[in-house]
């Protein structure tokens, strides 16, 4: 289920929502969109590494949103909003649990429940001024050879579909042991 590839510089190139400490043991880098039914199932996995681990695993989230998830780009833009608003991961779970509410009325709904500037969203998504961005993320997960989601990256290892816990927990276990050694990324032949 791993595929081992060989190494993209561009990976650090835009700012993405992170969270565990750099230089962590084990790099998840996960592509995803907001709208698929497999990225919900793959946050509470992702979740409780992050939990069982805090100092050992970091997380990386690249938007991929597909083309036929009506709400995804959008879904992906408002949450870079959030993010430069200091507030990437809870905006990121209130999207994954109210995945039936990503209309541009329901994302700046989620920003007010959250205490976030409304209009600052509003703006954003009526200019839709991180479309950019949405598309870095998702031509650097092309250059890598992501076609769905939820596609991982561990240490540079590809992982796709909904990932056990087991499997980043033997995939932690060999990096710690140093049984397997990361694997910078590189484009896809």
């Amino acid at each position: 289920m791993l595929a081992a590839l060989a190494a993209p510089a561009a990976l650090s190139a835009q700012p993405a929502p992170t969270r565990g400490p750099e230089g962590a043991v084990l790099e998840i880098v996960e592509f995803s969109d907001f709208q698929c039914p497999y990225c919900a199932q793959a946050r509470p996995v992702v979740d409780s590494l992050l939990a069982a681990h805090p100092e050992d695993v970091r997380h990386v989230y690249r938007h991929f949103p597909l083309p036929m998830h009506e709400y995804a780009a959008r879904a992906a833009q408002a949450s870079i909003e959030a993010q430069l608003q200091g507030a990437f991961w809870p905006y990121h779970d209130r999207l994954f649990d109210r995945q039936a509410a990503l209309s541009d009325a329901d994302l700046v709904g989620h920003a007010e429940s959250l205490g976030l500037d409304a209009d600052s969203f509003e703006r954003a998504l009526a200019e839709s001024t991180h479309q950019v961005r949405v598309h870095e993320d998702m031509e650097l997960g092309r250059s890598l050879g992501v076609t769905g989601t939820p596609t991982f990256f561990l240490n540079g290892f590809r992982l796709q579909g909904v990932p056990s816990l087991w499997m980043f927990e033997i995939a932690l276990e060999a990096f710690r042991k140093g049984l397997v050694e990361p694997r910078p990324l590189a484009a896809a032949d």
